[in-house]
């Protein structure tokens, strides 16, 4: 079994993790232990019409739960998740969180895996996307458009799935999402991503036909202001 089909052990408290895993070797342990997540999570996991959504899914919120009450020393069920105040309009349905933040996490999942950052410091943000046959037009910043120019058509969906994924997990961060223009942030499609003065983003090793990052702010506490101000804006 390699390092991606299992979810890892957490690490000691004060560090920040990732946690990598496919879907189908741990779909039979998520489905005999379903009862851990919440009524609205149920419901909402019947009302996928798809299975692979379904599975997914299930596997990762499954594992979320059980990495919490981990971190958390609370059984899986007994974790409280709720919602932040959207960023945008205020209302109740912003990113999911543990209230009053004992531990920070996101989630993300894509085709056959999905990960899972946890930090005790601050808000993070984690992204996984498979890589696109081709590049979408018109996502990334102007620079970031002429690097993948100047790329070999072969090599440019690696590229574009680089940069998203490095923007996703940045918004995700922030708590905004895609209601902010992702256009706007200059991170880079190389390998290793730009320097950045807010962020400090980790390429999530994958295999080839798949890109993910997590970020993590470089000064939490102005963050926190930063977070505040979109919310009040």
């Amino acid at each position: 079994m390699s390092s991606a089909d299992r979810l890892p052990e957490p690490h000691p408290a004060g560090r920040p993790d990732v946690h990598l895993a496919r879907v189908a070797p741990g779909l039979a342990h998520a489905e005999r232990h379903a009862g851990v997540l919440s009524m609205a999570e149920r419901a909402r996991l019947a009302r996928f019409a798809v299975a692979a959504d379904r599975d997914r899914y299930l596997a990762a919120h499954v594992a979320l739960r059980v990495l919490l009450g981990d971190r958390l020393g609370q059984r899986p069920e007994d974790v409280p998740i709720a919602h932040a105040a959207c960023a945008g309009c205020g209302g109740p349905h912003g990113r999911p969180v543990v209230p009053g933040n004992p531990v920070h996490f996101s989630l993300s999942h894509a085709g056959e895996f999905f990960v899972i950052a946890l930090s005790e410091h601050a808000a993070v943000g984690v992204d996984i996307e498979r890589v696109p046959p081709r590049p979408l037009p018109g996502a990334l910043h102007p620079q970031e458009e002429d690097e993948l120019a100047l790329l070999a058509p072969a090599d440019r969906p690696a590229a574009f799935a680089r940069a998203w994924t490095r923007k996703e997990a940045v918004l995700k961060a922030l708590g905004t999402g895609l209601q902010s223009d992702p256009t706007t942030l200059l991170l880079g499609t190389a390998p290793t991503p730009r320097p950045h003065p807010v962020w400090h983003l980790t390429p999530i090793p994958t295999p080839s036909s798949y890109a993910a990052t997590r970020a993590d702010p470089r000064h939490p506490k102005r963050l926190g202001v930063l977070q505040e101000s979109k919310e009040g804006a």
